[in-house]
């Protein structure tokens, strides 16, 4: 049994690695969970936060956005996702795109990462509206499809089309972590890795 004998360069590899992408959360509140029907909530729930803890692991830059919570009109993140990202300070909207709004934009530009791993509720229009535009900026987008949902399955799987026609590249929970991971001899990381990805899997 062998394994490479050096790691590929975690800046340039077209694969996502710790050092060259950021993970993106819209949207992820109370009244946006009640209103998904393309799957079941507490899975897609366990599935952000798997997601989260990923980002945490690996020390990916997080970019964490809600939408009217200043206003008095909507409640801040869901606390599941609270308690993993602590000390995130979310950046609140009143813009339907995130992408509309300039505090938004400079953080993920702030983070210096081209590839950004995006989850948002909902599918067709809070993940939809900003990665389009984040395409045709020229980023890379990641849609988390097993942890983002819509109003429909087929208000989900229309917006997934959208995006993915645009040139994103969709992938689910678990092959975020395997792909941040890679190698189970990265021994810093491989335990935490290990509970993620055992403790999150739905029998």
């Amino acid at each position: 049994m062998t394994s490479p004998a050096t790691i590929r360069d975690p800046l340039t590899d077209d694969l996502l690695t710790p050092q060259n992408a950021a993970l993106v959360i819209i949207d992820f509140q109370p009244v946006q969970v009640a209103s998904i029907v393309s799957m079941e909530r507490r899975e897609l729930i366990a599935n952000v936060v798997a997601v989260a803890k990923a980002a945490k692991l690996y020390g990916l830059p997080v970019v964490l956005s809600t939408v009217n919570v200043a206003t008095g009109r909507n409640t801040p993140t869901i606390h599941q996702l609270q308690e993993v990202l602590e000390g995130v300070e979310a950046i609140d909207r009143t813009s339907i795109n995130a992408w509309e709004d300039d505090d938004f934009v400079a953080a993920v530009q702030a983070t210096g990462r081209r590839k950004l791993i995006m989850v948002a509720l909902w599918t067709e229009v809070c993940l939809a509206f900003p990665a389009l535009d984040a395409l045709r900026e020229g980023f890379e987008v990641y849609p988390v499809v097993d942890a983002v949902g819509g109003t429909s399955k087929l208000a989900h799987e229309a917006g997934l089309q959208r995006i993915v026609q645009a040139g994103a590249r969709p992938i689910t929970w678990i092959q975020l972590a395997c792909e941040l991971q890679r190698d189970w001899n990265r021994a810093a990381t491989a335990p935490g890795f290990a509970e993620i990805v055992f403790s999150s899997i739905h029998p």
